[in-house]
């Protein structure tokens, strides 16, 4: 029976945004919502413990401001004081640029919009980007060469079950969105083939039909080698490639030099697997490929995707009903967060700040000069890499909303010294995160269940979290805390001549959410359309929705692809390796990943006794047979080694693994930080750092079991 006074909203982690709804006032309960669309009902631990974290024990509840070394509680004035005092100073020491904000794809729309806004019509900054570089970026660059716009997945989840074969390419939705994997049963239930790429037989390695196993990094070459597959055995739709597409001959071209055998070489897929998978996928009336992490996180992750879209092009499965490439967005609001503001080179509605009609368009919205908008900037990591450093490169002071670089960030120990570096960190999130212990000041915000905004979940469709308690005494949400120091600096100190002078940040969610709309309104992303009310009243409103009366877009490109021409590219891609691949030193390769139980950098997930449980600490992956030439047992602590540092946590034994492959999961601090070793090496084009694959060594070690069963601990 259902709780009528309960709180219909969504669950604050994975890009599916789980409906749920809340229940019992100061503490409230986590209750299914069976009648939402996505989830049917169904929630993952973390989903079923999301309340664990309102509990004021588990979370931040002052301002803290360091003092002396230490971080002391202070009031609300002067923290806000402070930052405002010291964001001037540097801006006024060094320049505008020197001032840095980095936000996060947990956001929401609402607050990704207003830090955009904040970052280049208050402090006029072009240095300005998200945690979102770090996930979906490939997919994104890749989508909108391909078809000329980016969106997860241009079809509802419901379709994919409709579909007659299914490639997963470095996903593990069993682990990373447990709800969604009812789709991926279906589709067999249904009679299609589901065909998963992944080097590890994960738990949804195990529900395939057919499990390709291919060394890290050569996601691209298999790829190519299965349209070679495609056109020499005569499974290309003509007639489809001809009619809507483009660039066709290049990509058969590098497809042709990339022969099964050749295949096999590069990735240890057999050329029986390559023949039988493609053979799957060509002979299929419909078909689908959906892209994760996996082949997305690496140096070539955007000609990597580019090529997968191509398997789709060539067999006239993109742009029809129950076919098409999909990304499985990451973040809970990965699509939306990296639409409206907070990318370096993006205005809201998935505008380019460098196109002179949408920065006129976006001006006009905020009450500024088209010229006063910066340019681009850099990107994530570039932006991490510039903290502290002296000269007109260097970003001397940080504000971070919602993100945790300290563990998230490739290199990591590097970026923490550059943390380190700066004239002033401003952290603003839920809890005391690895970040946040850094900082010169800590600005504790709302979190979900404590406000109301919307977030745009992996299909597109943009969905409404609605309050449902209230937050402590001393807690503010980050509309409010942008409102207060965009005051702060449009203020007497400035002589009212600064640009946030002039310009409004409104904290009321709706109000926030109702310029986004006018900002985005006739960009690709188009919010125009959509209204807090539409939304609760339809389950949510699938972007573009251009005006009120249209019925927004649940599927893309029926018609046409969204290039000038309307037709879709083909990516004209040949196989390049690893930027670091395995020598005499460091023999072995490196993936890392997530696991069930925990989530991103493990900030929230680990303050949850009942997830900390489920998966205490890190862990070593890796193949028997190597564990045998090392003389490693189960639990035995592993040193694993890499040009950038050394992170140690026990092994964990198991055939799912290549045995020239070793596997880490990210979500911990302390000795066993997975990307203390990863390698920052980016992608030309979309600047993703190739977190999935580096050369390692492992060390067995004597002695350090009980260091390393700690190794959660804070850095």
């Amino acid at each position: 029976m259902t709780d009528s006074s309960a709180t219909a909203t969504h669950c604050p982690y994975c890009s599916l945004q789980c409906g749920m709804r809340l229940s019992g006032g100061a503490a409230p309960q986590v209750r299914e919502r069976a009648d939402f669309p996505v989830n049917r009902g169904a929630l993952c631990g973390k989903g079923q413990h999301a309340a664990a974290l309102l509990a004021p024990a588990a979370r931040l509840t002052t301002p803290l401001v360091r003092d002396r070394g230490e971080l002391r509680s202070v009031s609300w004035a002067v923290a806000l004081d402070r930052v405002a005092a010291g964001l001037s100073a540097v801006r006024a020491e060094h320049g505008a640029d020197a001032v840095g904000v980095f936000g996060g794809g947990g956001l929401t729309n609402e607050k990704a919009y207003q830090l955009g806004k904040f970052a280049r019509a208050a402090l006029g900054t072009a240095s300005i980007d998200y945690n979102g570089r770090f996930c979906m970026s490939s997919a994104a660059a890749a989508n909108r060469l391909a078809f000329g716009l980016d969106r997860g997945l241009p079809f509802p989840l419901a379709d994919i079950p409709h579909t007659g074969c299914l490639i997963l390419v470095g996903a593990n939705p069993a682990e990373t969105m447990p709800p969604a994997l009812r789709y991926f049963r279906e589709v067999r239930e249904n009679g299609g083939t589901l065909i998963v790429v992944d080097p590890r037989r994960t738990r949804t390695a195990e529900q395939a039909d057919l499990h390709l196993q291919p060394l890290p990094g050569t996601d691209l070459a298999l790829a190519l080698g299965l349209l070679h597959v495609l056109i020499a055995d005569g499974l290309v739709d003509a007639e489809f490639v001809a009619a809507r597409t483009t660039g066709f001959a290049r990509a058969r071209a590098a497809a042709m030099a990339h022969w099964p055998e050749r295949v096999e070489r590069i990735t240890g897929v057999p050329v029986a697997q390559l023949r039988l998978a493609a053979h799957h996928f060509g002979r299929a009336r419909t078909g689908m490929v959906l892209t994760a992490r996996g082949p997305e996180q690496q140096s070539k992750g955007t000609d990597t995707v580019g090529a997968w879209i191509n398997l789709c092009l060539a067999t006239g499965k993109s742009g029809r009903p129950h076919s098409g490439y999909g990304c499985l967005t990451g973040q809970g609001n990965g699509q939306g967060g990296r639409e409206h503001g907070q990318k370096a080179d993006q205005l809201p509605g998935y505008r380019s700040i460098e196109d002179p009609a949408a920065r006129a368009h976006v001006a006009a919205v905020w009450g500024v000069a088209p010229e006063a908008l910066p340019r681009s900037g850099r990107t994530a990591y570039e932006l991490l890499d510039s903290l502290g450093r002296s000269g007109p490169e260097g970003v001397r002071a940080l504000l971070v909303m919602g993100s945790n670089p300290v563990v998230s960030a490739p290199r990591a120990a590097h970026v923490t010294a550059r943390l380190r570096a700066l004239d002033l960190l401003v952290v603003s999130d839920v809890v005391l995160s690895e970040t946040a212990q850094l900082a010169d000041v800590v600005l504790p915000s709302t979190q979900w269940a404590e406000e109301t905004g919307t977030l745009t979940n992996v299909e597109g469709r943009v969905v409404l979290r609605q309050q449902a308690t209230a937050p402590p005494p001393e807690v503010r949400s980050d509309l409010w805390i942008l409102r207060e120091l965009a005051e702060r600096l449009g203020g007497e100190g400035d002589g009212g001549q600064h640009p946030a002078a002039r310009v409004r940040f409104d904290d009321d969610p709706e109000a926030v959410f109702a310029e986004l709309r006018r900002a985005s309104a006739g960009g690709q992303a188009d919010y125009a359309g959509i209204s807090y009310d539409r939304i609760r009243a339809e389950d949510g409103v699938f972007w573009p929705c251009p005006s009120e009366e249209h019925p927004g877009t649940p599927r893309l490109f029926l018609d046409s692809f969204a290039t000038p021409d309307g037709r879709a590219r083909f990516a004209a891609v040949g196989h390049r390796p690893a930027a670091e691949e395995p020598d005499a030193e460091y023999p072995l390769y490196l993936t890392t990943g997530r696991v069930l139980a925990q989530y991103q950098s493990g900030a929230q997930t680990r303050r949850v006794t009942a997830l900390t449980d489920a998966v205490p600490g890190p862990f070593v992956e890796l193949h028997p047979r190597l564990a045998a030439r090392l003389g490693v047992a189960e639990g035995a602590p592993l040193a694993v080694v890499s040009r950038r540092g050394r992170a140690v946590a026990p092994a964990r034994i198991t055939e799912a693994i290549r045995p020239d492959t070793v596997f880490m999961p990210f979500h911990w601090p302390g000795p066993g930080r997975a990307n203390t070793v990863t390698n920052p090496a980016l992608d030309p084009t979309s600047k993703m750092p190739e977190f999935k694959v580096c050369a390692v060594r492992l060390e067995a070690l004597q002695g350090e079991r009980e260091r390393v069963a700690g190794s959660g601990e804070r850095i």
